[in-house]
């Protein structure tokens, strides 16, 4: 039972009354068209499909599938979580480590040109690396579509009365249209309780359900008839001329009257009155290094369609709604009193390119990120990587990897705070997997113990360098992805998840100290050779680098893994001689520094910029999502960073989705309500798809990820020390109420507003006790 308890470093100190917040059925995407399944994806894994983000996306964190809803041809497009090509490969560089030092005495003299061309040389992968974000036929590998399953109706007539659906209150896409005469109906969901996708098809006519099935891939799969079900399989490139992961997909069709047949390659069903298709799909794939393989997914599929095939399709349906509804209800929000006009929600994402302001357009995009990280993280699975779970290319777009330096990081960003925790495991257990490459590749690549990753990762461990060390020489990102490990514990203060975790950060504690150096100048410790992703500057000697000494990136992530280290120590009373190593590593470390312009500088030297309005922001992680700069306890940094942003997007910065989504959260942190609500807008008028998907472009998962933490962190704030309740309100959200979020501690949030000002509040802490 949650206790109710008097909060006494709260901000505001008024306690709660009780509210009731305004149950709505809004949390709807609908349409009165459906996607154009007749149109041919272009191959070209750069360019995205118009109909395709106008499908819907469903998912159970295994199987993701993309609904198009047309009428005479029905595609559902298929993904399962780790359909990946490529193959474990060896990439670290044997040479590497000989030239660090030279490359630090370069740049302690600063010759950034001698130091960039010797970087560039030896600070990069053996190998093809990511094969510059086309790793579809290297060892890299992409994460890839599993293919398509098409319903044929043979029915070229007109139809009326069409509607389209997905409903994030319950994760069940509904298709309706009548058809000479006849009131047609489909429900499609993927069930994570039982582990397939259910198609379910009606007519208010007895005997009118007939088509017929078929699944195809573009390259490297079979279909064939087995047991009355249709299978598809293959074997995907190992990059390496040889055979790679092995997957499979099944269907099975249960009818009520009529008849099913299935031969060869097609799957056909004859005046039924109503058919339900069962879904199942898998690979050989197991996340553990250096195997990567184990998983008997042909038993997998099969067992999976056998024990959903025992249920009727009510049964699977509450079965699924009911699991899936304990995780998605548990937050509430209604930033207007306003009633919802009934537009269709494509329609409703352009009109906002004008007008600029939709309340309940940001409601839906707040709810439709929690939906997301449900539909493609679950405890079990792999983590959400760049295209969430949703892919329809052979080659997608930065091979849909685990970029390191921002992008899966953000992808997890709500997990906590909008009481999604359980969606954050994933990430977990790829961290974990990382240790083992990553310390082979520290002690490569730097001589060094403990273990160290760089800007990308894929499903067979890759923690070599990239293949250009302008950005693949990002050796912060080990520190920075650990952060999300002392995050979990302080929303959740789960004391065995801390001590499983425990060893990952002290390996990686272990790496920096190794890898931190005394600067002759200052005397304190700096990381380098090393990026601010993926900035350039103009050194003094008038050549363009991204390489130096100490830049503000580095020596955030590291300052932020030490002081969760030491406080991950405190809370298992871990005291000992490598506690005491990492405290006066932290004191010698180089901190933030002011520029002569009062601006936050990226960098340990104040060199300019190339480009002014760079999409990244990575001098700004003390702000958001680290919390070495806040406003209530270093306000001087936290003025510098805001100017610090300012010149950034007055430069044109915040250009892609997931720039201007970090851009949310950065200004809710700095309390500026109005410019965070502004970058808001510009995701949804600049960013967001028919569909709602974030664009980069192209599509990119992270900025709805990163738009739906931002909202949370507009309403509620726990990183300084306290609780903050609507520190970054806009002028536009004048009266509201947000029910269910989470702070640091262990506590549930309600708020309510009116005319800008707390009404009331209720914060429960859900464990009791203390958190050191």
């Amino acid at each position: 039972m949650k206790k109710s308890i008097p909060f006494l470093f709260a901000i505001f100190s008024l306690l709660s009354c009780s509210t009731e917040t305004r149950e709505t059925d809004n949390w709807k995407l609908w349409y009165n068209q459906p996607a154009d399944a007749t149109v041919a994806d272009d191959p070209n894994g750069w360019k995205d499909d118009p109909e395709w983000l106008k499908a819907l996306p469903l998912g159970n964190g295994s199987l993701g599938v993309m609904v198009f809803g047309d009428v005479n041809t029905e595609r559902i497009q298929l993904n399962e979580e780790s359909m990946w090509s490529g193959s474990p490969d060896e990439n670290n560089n044997l040479e590497a480590f000989a030239a660090q030092a030279e490359i630090r005495k370069l740049l302690f003299e600063g010759k950034y040109k001698e130091a960039t061309d010797l970087t560039n040389q030896t600070q990069v992968c053996e190998g093809a690396g990511s094969g510059h974000g086309n790793g579809a036929n290297v060892p890299f590998g992409c994460f890839q579509t599993l293919g398509d399953l098409w319903i044929n109706f043979h029915n070229n007539s007109a139809y009326d009365n069409y509607s389209r659906e997905l409903d994030l209150n319950d994760a069940v896409v509904r298709v309706d249209y009548s058809q000479n005469g006849i009131n047609f109906q489909r429900e499609i969901f993927t069930s994570y309780p039982d582990q397939v996708m259910v198609a379910h098809f009606t007519a208010d006519k007895s005997g009118q359900i007939s088509f017929s099935c078929s699944m195809t891939r573009p390259e490297r799969f079979q279909t064939y008839s087995e047991n009355n079900q249709l299978v598809m399989s293959g074997t995907l490139s190992d990059g390496k001329g040889g055979a790679g992961l092995q997957y499979m997909a099944r269907l099975m069709a249960i009818n009520k009257s009529g008849t099913v047949s299935c031969n060869d390659s097609v799957l056909t069903i004859e005046n039924a009155d109503e058919v339900t298709l069962l879904l199942s799909a898998s690979t050989d794939y197991v996340l553990k290094y250096p195997e990567y393989k184990g998983r008997d997914y042909k038993k997998l599929t099969t067992e999976n369609l056998r024990k959903a095939s025992s249920k009727n399709y009510k049964e699977l349906l509450n079965v699924h709604k009911k699991e899936y509804q304990q995780l998605f209800s548990r937050v509430k929000l209604d930033i207007t009193p306003n009633e919802i006009m009934p537009v269709p929600t494509d329609e409703r994402v352009q009109n906002f390119k004008q007008s600029k302001s939709d309340p309940h357009l940001v409601e839906l995009m707040f709810q439709y990120g929690r939906y997301l990280l449900i539909s493609s993280s679950r405890p079990g699975t792999l983590p959400a990587n760049l295209q969430g779970i949703w892919a329809n290319k052979i080659q997608t777009p930065w091979n849909g990897d685990y970029h390191t330096d921002v992008n899966v990081e953000m992808n997890y960003w709500p997990a906590e705070v909008t009481n999604l925790s359980e969606m954050h495991l994933p990430l977990f257990d790829l961290i974990e997997s990382l240790v083992g490459p990553g310390s082979k590749t520290a002690a490569i690549q730097y001589h060094s113990r403990g273990w160290v990753v760089h800007p990308i990762t894929n499903l067979w461990g890759y923690t070599s360098p990239g293949e250009a060390a302008s950005w693949g020489m990002h050796t912060g990102a080990g520190a920075w992805i650990c952060q999300h490990i002392m995050e979990h514990f302080v929303f959740t203060g789960d004391t065995a998840f801390l001590k499983r975790m425990y060893p990952v950060l002290k390996g990686s504690a272990e790496f920096y100290l190794d890898w931190l150096v005394e600067d002759p100048k200052t005397g304190k410790l700096v990381s380098g050779p090393a990026v601010s992703p993926e900035n350039t500057f103009v050194a003094p000697d008038g050549s363009k680098s991204q390489i130096s000494m100490g830049p503000s990136h580095d020596q955030q992530v590291i300052w932020n893994l030490f002081t969760d280290f030491l406080k991950a120590s405190d809370n298992l009373n871990i005291n000992n001689q490598f506690t005491d190593s990492v405290k006066i590593a932290l004191n010698k470390l180089a901190g933030p520094k002011i520029g002569s312009d009062g601006r936050l500088m990226e960098w340990a030297e104040e060199f300019p910029e190339v480009e002014p309005g760079h999409r990244h922001i990575s001098h700004m992680f003390a702000v958001h999502p680290g919390l070495q700069i806040t406003v209530l306890n270093t306000p001087e940094l936290a003025a510098a960073a805001k100017k610090s942003l300012d010149y950034r997007i007055a430069n044109g910065g915040g250009h892609t989705g997931w720039s201007a989504a970090w851009l949310i959260s950065q200004y809710a942190r700095l309390q500026d309500g109005e410019k965070a609500n502004l970058n808001l807008a510009t995701v949804l008028s600049k960013s967001t798809s028919p569909n709602l998907f974030g664009q980069h472009p192209p599509f990119q998962m992270d900025a709805n990820f990163g738009t739906t933490a931002g909202i949370a962190e507009m309403l509620l704030q726990s990183h300084a020390g306290l609780i903050h309740l609507i520190p970054a309100l806009p002028k536009e959200w004048l009266t509201g109420e947000v029910q269910g979020l989470k702070a640091r501690g262990g506590f549930d949030v309600d708020i309510k507003w009116q005319n800008g000002s707390l009404v009331s509040a209720k914060i429960y802490s859900v464990k009791g006790g203390k958190q050191k």
